[in-house]
């Protein structure tokens, strides 16, 4: 019998008794979201590099490095229930691309980029063989804007982009659907120097992004700076 919480053929996704697995749930957005999947009826493994600073209630936590691939391996076999994988470990060095330190500028592709896609390719097996699910993966504004003094970081969430747009057709076949998250500023520690006027809360862009992936939507676009910055990607600026 296909689980309940397994993606219905209109695409919807039911949260009540899917099994999440929710990267960088220590924090910010990550905090909210294994929150408000507990509150949703979901069981949740909450994903951190320090396991020991989830304080959350009601989840089961679990050490997860998006940089070792034993570390997210090891996830994938524990968390052998999952079906919904939620991808939104991240980092922000504040590294241009030119001038900038190159450890850094890997280090924030290791973990926006790869460790997003390592996590994937190893939980498409897992939830492809629990009856179907989804995958959320928490991007940006900066999947399309890309100021120089946040190249490394816009870079890798551009890259996070296309990524999720290629699993999303290849991973449909195996009863997985993919939402995108798209935002600007939120109110958590990565955006700690941005007057809050300019910030969105948290809580809030965790509660869209849930119902984007409970009704199948390919993205959710949680401000108006990003649905501004999406309406006008198809716009030419200049031509010669």
């Amino acid at each position: 019998m296909e689980p309940s919480n397994a993606v219905d053929r209109d695409g919807t996704f039911e949260l009540e008794g899917a099994v999440a697995v929710v990267t960088g749930a220590n924090r910010g957005l990550g905090r909210h979201l294994a929150a408000q999947l507990v509150e949703r009826g979901a069981k949740v493994y909450a994903a951190a590099r320090r396991p020991e600073s989830v304080d959350l209630p009601g989840v089961v936590p679990l050490r997860l490095d998006l940089t070792d691939p034993q570390s997210v391996r090891e996830v994938a076999r524990t968390a052998s229930d999952a079906t919904l994988l939620v991808n939104n470990a991240g980092i922000s060095t504040g590294t241009p691309l030119v001038a900038g330190d190159w450890d850094a500028v890997r280090l924030e592709m290791d973990t926006n980029f790869f460790g997003p896609l390592a996590a994937t390719r190893a939980f498409a097996p897992v939830i492809e063989g629990n009856g179907g699910g989804a995958v959320l993966n928490v991007l940006s504004v900066l999947s399309w804007f890309h100021p120089a003094g946040l190249g490394a970081y816009a870079a890798a969430k551009a890259a996070g982009w296309a990524m999720t747009d290629a699993i999303r057709e290849e991973l449909a076949p195996r009863g997985i659907a993919v939402t995108a998250l798209h935002v600007g500023y939120m109110d958590t520690d990565m955006a700690a120097g941005i007057p809050a006027a300019q910030k969105t809360a948290p809580a809030l862009v965790a509660a869209l992004a849930l119902d984007g992936v409970a009704r199948g939507a390919h993205e959710v676009l949680a401000d108006d700076l990003t649905r501004g910055v999406r309406q006008g990607l198809g716009r030419v600026t200049s031509a010669v």
